[in-house]
């Protein structure tokens, strides 16, 4: 059985003895609080055993009375460190700052944040590209089968919402804009306004966000989940790249889907407008159609068909990034799925107003 925990002072130096543990402390440390004398050294090389407690005990005197510890074995010694690190001041009460210096600590904070964010979302797509250059020199190493698949879940299944959508948006770009023009008697100019604004903006827009909302977050929480789950990691050890079996298949889906959906969404919208002047304006659907041929140039088509593709490569990555950046909890996965939407409809945005500028100064107008 060992010894209980004692000590002895000689000659400025503290000694201790016998097994300085929770159990076996006893009621040394109020001997020690009603020590009279100020110890220069303390003595560890009769230690047998000692713990945390033991340890915090040994650092609050050597702290208190700026004494030198010798005589303790390496673990001992490892142990006294670790206390000593935590032996910091901890703050109770947030320190009081104004309502301007909050407010500029936090736009600080989350615009350095954003920027890193920027940053690691350039190199993922950098990897991308290089999973990508890898994969055209031996392509028996893309799973079609997974491509497929991401086709189906990006595409097809978005197909019914994306329809609904752009056939009200439609009926309502036809509806607010017949108001507007009533005032001058153009009513007829509401095909100008859904012809143009469906077929260069808001059909490939509104697919963007769309599928943002829809296949942008199941990516995050897909590779998120399976991150949590350490399939990613499992991946890894077999030696199966993550960015070719989960990242690459879901980015060539986003990227060739998205011109489909948005020329479907264009469409969609032209007939929900086209039955609102039929309905309302009594606008026959000959004339309809005749109009929108002459009044829509074929280069508001190629601009929507053009920025699709981007759309849904920038879509795809942002998914995939915050999903492989999922770590910790389950509470992670909502967390960086919620990211994922809001940076990839962010992205979108800008990116539609760089595109506007770059067709502008074309003349693509």
């Amino acid at each position: 059985m060992t010894a209980p925990a004692d000590f002895n002072i000689d000659d400025g130096t503290l000694r201790f003895s016998g097994t300085l543990t929770l159990a076996r402390i006893g009621d040394l440390s109020q001997r020690l609080d009603a020590l009279g004398e100020t110890p220069d050294k303390i003595d560890l090389s009769q230690v047998e055993r000692m713990d945390t407690v033991g340890a915090w005990l040994v650092h609050r005197i050597a702290r208190d009375h700026d004494a030198e510890v010798e005589g303790a074995s390496a673990e001992e010694s490892h142990l006294l460190e670790q206390v000593a690190a935590a032996d910091q001041p901890l703050k109770i009460r947030p320190e009081n700052m104004s309502s301007f210096s909050r407010v500029l600590e936090r736009m600080g904070t989350a615009t350095i944040r954003a920027g890193q964010t920027l940053i690691e979302l350039i190199g993922f797509f950098g990897a991308v590209l290089i999973s990508l250059g890898d994969l055209a020199l031996h392509p028996r190493r893309l799973r079609w089968n997974a491509v497929v698949r991401q086709f189906e879940v990006v595409g097809i299944d978005a197909l019914g919402i994306i329809g609904l959508m752009s056939f009200l948006i439609g009926i309502v770009i036809a509806q607010q804009g017949a108001i507007q023009l009533r005032q001058f008697g153009a009513e007829v100019f509401t095909i100008n306004l859904v012809g143009r604004l469906t077929l260069r903006e808001l059909g490939v827009l509104m697919t963007a966000i769309m599928v943002a909302g829809r296949s942008g977050s199941a990516f995050a929480a897909q590779i998120g989940s399976m991150k949590l789950a350490e399939e990613v990691d499992a991946m890894r050890t077999i030696g199966v790249s993550p960015m070719e079996a989960l990242v690459v298949p879901r980015v060539i889906a986003a990227f060739w889907m998205m011109p489909m959906l948005a020329f479907y969404a264009a469409m969609v919208g032209l007939l929900g407008g086209g039955l609102f002047c039929w309905f309302s304006l009594d606008i026959p659907p000959i004339t309809f159609v005749s109009r929108i041929r002459e009044v829509v140039p074929m280069t508001d088509i190629w601009q929507g068909l053009l920025k699709a593709p981007v759309f849904g490569m920038i879509i795809a990555i942002a998914g995939c990034y915050q999903g492989m950046q999922v770590e910790g909890n389950a509470e992670a996965v909502g967390l960086r799925t919620t990211a994922a939407v809001v940076q990839s409809i962010f992205l979108v945005i800008v990116l539609d107003a760089f595109f506007a500028v770059f067709f502008a100064s074309v003349g693509w107008i």
